[in-house]
């Protein structure tokens, strides 16, 4: 079923959880004296970075029940957190479901679990009653909170439980958690997305709108602090929109001015910021700023005026190239990247010119590219001037060579010099190590176990276009 709900008080909320962890917990702990082993869970993410921050609060819970998480997907519980964002993601899924139907009929004990984007899509979950009637567990993104709870009624049935909700305009706080990293992290200021792009789903199956109180924000940013991080990734569909449905509006800017003043914080990254919101008193707040990285993430998608309107982007060519402008003047040092989207349907060979015109002058340190992906439900999936495959793949191709030129040289810039770099982990090479400059540029590098999560100078040796080869600098 698919119904909206409403929830209790976070503190209310949080101690009723946390009932269901201990009566979860109570089961695991008497089946692992039955069967004499530990009990393992498998977690994979797709998708954005709201994603992963989400299979931290998942990967929490479940380490609190008492499972011990693993890689290999023979697992005792199996958790897919789902993205729809492109219809490639949910291929993925179902592609991987065919795979872990055999593992389950060799192990009818294992549990499966599906959450996450797809779920919010009614088509889907049907699908998922008819044809993959093998999973146990399945709900949607906004009542993650409660996995605790559905985790435990898991346990205790042999039906196929599916706990959908159509939106929620409540934010729970304080749940459990288990960080990727030690010494980084990201933190959510807000869910949803208010602003429809025609292209895009996110809006249908993330809902509208919701930030969290500032105090709330502080709080947890001050405990991972404690707790050793020094970086935090700011996340929100739109975090330049943030605070405008708080009781007392707080901006963006103004929230970033608070975080500054944490003792400990050395690094603030945030994204995703649209264009049409990004205000001066941001520009202005970045560029004054000791801890928030020159790195900004501006996403284009089409550089075509009439484009750009069909996608109810609401900013042109004009205004996002004055936009660049004016960060550059006021950050000459920053690192830009963004989204573009190719095949939107209408579109022309003018109209893709326009978008190669904007990669040149706006001077991308890297661009994601995609192809436009039908998404059922948005406006422009009822278009009828889908553009043919044989030219989307050839604009696409001929952007990707143009990103990639314009990247190697944007980004061999730092060619040479000296920059401090957060050493995050070691890279499939044994010996060398990988990290961030502030300007989220990737550093490959020569160092040793004892370095990782410590900020370290680093020489940028050899620019390789979106990476760079270096050496630990006296």
């Amino acid at each position: 079923m698919i119904n909206e709900k409403n929830i209790p008080s976070s503190q209310e909320e949080t101690a009723r959880q946390q009932s269901f962890i201990q009566l979860a917990k109570a089961l695991t702990e008497q089946k692992i004296k039955t069967l004499g082993r530990p009990l393992t869970y498998c977690l994979t993410t797709f998708g954005c970075q709201m994603n992963e921050k989400q299979s931290e609060a998942v990967a929490g819970i479940m380490d609190e029940i008492g499972y011990v998480r693993q890689e290999n997907e023979e697992a005792d519980v199996v958790i897919y957190n789902t993205c729809t964002v492109r219809e490639n993601a949910n291929l993925k899924v179902y592609g991987r479901l065919g795979h872990l139907h055999s593992l389950k009929d060799k192990n009818p004990d294992m549990k499966i679990i599906l959450f996450g984007c797809m779920m919010q899509e009614a088509h889907v979950v049907e699908k998922i009653k008819k044809t993959y009637s093998f999973v146990n567990l399945v709900f949607g993104t906004h009542n993650i909170f409660k996995f605790a709870e559905l985790f435990y009624e898991m346990l205790l049935s042999d039906m196929q439980l599916i706990d959908i909700w159509e939106g929620t305009d409540q934010i729970v706080e304080d749940l459990p958690t288990e960080r990727n990293y030690t010494f980084k992290s990201g933190v959510n200021i807000m869910f949803g997305c208010n602003n429809f792009c025609s292209y895009c789903i996110v809006p249908y199956v993330r809902g509208r709108e919701r930030s969290r109180k500032p105090e709330a924000i502080i709080k947890e940013i001050k405990n991972l602090v404690a707790d050793g991080v020094s970086e935090v990734m700011l996340l929100g569909q739109n975090v330049n929109s943030y605070g405008k449905t708080l009781e007392t509006p707080v901006t963006f800017a103004q929230l970033l001015t608070m975080l500054e003043d944490i003792e400990g914080l050395r690094r603030i990254r945030f994204m995703t910021s649209h264009p049409k919101d990004l205000s001066d008193e941001l520009i202005e707040v970045m560029a004054k700023s000791k801890k928030i990285c020159h790195h900004l993430h501006l996403p284009l998608q089409s550089g075509s005026s009439r484009i750009l309107k069909e996608m109810n982007r609401r900013y042109d060519k004009e205004k996002y190239l004055n936009l660049v402008e004016n960060i550059r003047t006021a950050i000459p040092d920053i690192s830009l990247t963004t989204d573009i989207i190719v095949g939107f349907p209408g579109e022309t060979e003018e109209d893709f010119q326009e978008t190669l015109d904007v990669v040149r002058q706006a001077g991308y340190d890297t661009a994601f590219t995609f192809i436009y992906s039908k998404r059922t439900g948005t406006p422009a999936a009822a278009k009828e001037d889908q553009v043919p495959e044989d030219v989307v793949k050839d604009r696409f191709n001929r952007l990707l060579t143009l990103v990639q030129e314009q990247g190697r040289i944007r980004s061999s810039r730092f060619e040479g010099t000296v920059q401090e770099v957060l050493v995050e982990e070691e890279s499939k090479e044994k010996g060398i190590f990988t990290g961030r400059t502030q300007y989220n540029l990737l550093v490959h590098f020569p160092a040793d176990e004892s370095l990782l999560g410590t900020y370290v100078k680093v020489k940028l040796e050899e620019c390789k276009g979106f990476y760079y080869l270096g050496s630990l600098s006296e």
